[in-house]
């Protein structure tokens, strides 16, 4: 899929990204920044390479995803330098040089090997990228910790370019989950519904933003679960889809949960999904993401609490720590070159880090939302062996409905998860928009 109004966007979009490598550079004695695609590194003892992924630096620069050996060169004051990569191989298909109308912003040069690059660095420039594949004259001057901190701080405020490649990359997605719900509904096992979901996004596995997690009945009690057994099941309970797609280097990370019955787990999906569009709301600038994070365990505790899987209020459910056995993750987390984007516990562009809230470990983000950010929302509840074990074994156990928990364990878990902006105007919801 292609979208020509992102050609309008890019050029201010490269500005930004100028003015930060710019400010990134203040201070030091660098002349130069190079951002590197990288190379894709050997399996052991093999001659078979991994899945080659381009740096999330260098596709902030240059939206080409296979550029293998390929880099970008700033330099204050003059124009980008776009060094493409065309091996001269009878082996594998050699990469095209790129005519899009991005093109046009850059000075390109095409080179032959990566160490072609070594000859037209300046003497003093920072590397940006894999440390294996810098110039050896180089390698002493790898991803130095104050420029990087303050490139990776900016990148939490996406521009008009980046925020509607991740609203494309939001509306590919939708069509896989749409034909990945329709191939469950026909009964497909859970590998079926991965190749229908790559069908419909026209993705391959290693063009994924990450490994989709499709999850029928208790395997949803695993948050990362990708095992996609091949035969179908042999009672349909639910399906657990967590899934995204690619745009010019952006992802989406949408989740979505479905009950094959009607009762008690159809209304607790129902009422996650309540959940989930009142917490999305609150993405809105100047509100501190831990603070959804705490209303999402309220949230969570008066489901518990008006379901009957705990016997005391949700007040109490809180103050015990009962919502964490059925929520242990993190609310969400920022989005964009990465699938966690990074930047999201830093204080400052210097790289201090904002503590997590007590009793909240994993969570990914615990900055103040500004205008630009763009975060995931995904509450959950789950019925996960591991946790359940433990709370029956101390002072929470009389707190649990466990007759209830046990009826519900073979529906595995419950997650609901969009892509949201931090809008000017208030949370602007790609995922639904997509959905629409």
């Amino acid at each position: 899929m292609s979208s020509p109004l992102a050609d309008p966007l890019f050029p201010a979009h490269l500005a930004e990204m100028i003015r930060r490598a710019d400010h990134a550079l203040q201070d030091s004695a660098f002349e130069a920044l190079v951002f590197a695609a990288g190379t894709a590194p050997m399996q052991f003892a093999d001659d078979q390479p991994y899945p080659f992924k381009a740096s999330a630096h260098f596709r902030a620069w240059a939206p080409l995803t296979e550029a293998p050996g390929s880099c970008v060169m700033h330099r204050p004051g003059h124009r980008p330098t776009l060094f493409f990569c065309q091996p001269e191989d009878f082996w594998h298909q050699v990469p095209a040089r790129p005519q899009q109308p991005w093109v046009d912003c850059f000075d390109v040069v095409c080179i032959k090997t990566p160490a072609d690059i070594a000859g037209f660095l300046p003497a003093h420039s920072a590397w940006i990228g894999p440390d294996s594949d810098a110039p050896v004259s180089h390698r002493a001057v790898c991803n130095p910790a104050s420029v990087v901190a303050r490139l990776d701080y900016a990148r939490a405020i996406k521009t008009d370019y980046e925020i509607h490649c991740l609203e494309v990359a939001s509306q590919i997605a939708c069509a896989g989950h749409r034909a990945a719900q329709q191939t469950w509904a026909e009964g497909g096992s859970e590998y079926d519904i991965h190749l229908a979901y790559l069908k419909a996004t026209e993705h391959e596995d290693a063009q994924l933003p990450y490994a989709n997690i499709i999850a029928l009945n208790e395997a949803a009690s695993v948050l990362h679960y990708t095992y996609r057994r091949r035969q179908p099941l042999e009672v349909r309970r639910s399906l657990l889809i967590d899934a995204g797609a690619t745009y010019s280097g952006y992802g989406s990370d949408i989740t979505r949960t479905y009950s094959a019955m009607t009762g008690v787990f159809a209304d607790l999906t129902s009422a996650v999904e309540r959940l989930e569009l009142t917490l999305c709301d609150l993405v809105t600038p100047g509100r501190s993401y831990i603070d959804i994070q705490l209303a999402a365990h309220r949230g969570i505790a008066t489901i518990l609490c008006d379901s009957g899987l705990v016997r005391v209020s949700a007040e109490d459910a809180l103050a015990r720590g009962i919502t964490a056995v059925f929520f242990p993750h993190g609310i969400g987390h920022l989005l964009g070159l990465q699938v966690h984007d990074v930047g999201g516990r830093m204080a400052n562009e210097e790289g201090v880090l904002t503590p997590r809230p007590p009793g909240h470990p994993y969570l990914r983000l615990t900055r103040r939302l500004e205008a630009g950010y763009v975060v995931t929302i995904e509450p959950g509840l789950y019925f996960i062996d591991l946790l359940l074990k433990a709370a029956r074994l101390d002072e929470r156990r009389d707190a649990i409905n466990w007759e209830t928990v046990d009826a519900l364990a073979p529906f595995g878990g419950i997650r609901i998860e969009d892509n949201v902006v931090a809008g000017s105007q208030g949370a602007k919801n790609l995922t639904r928009l997509a959905f629409a």
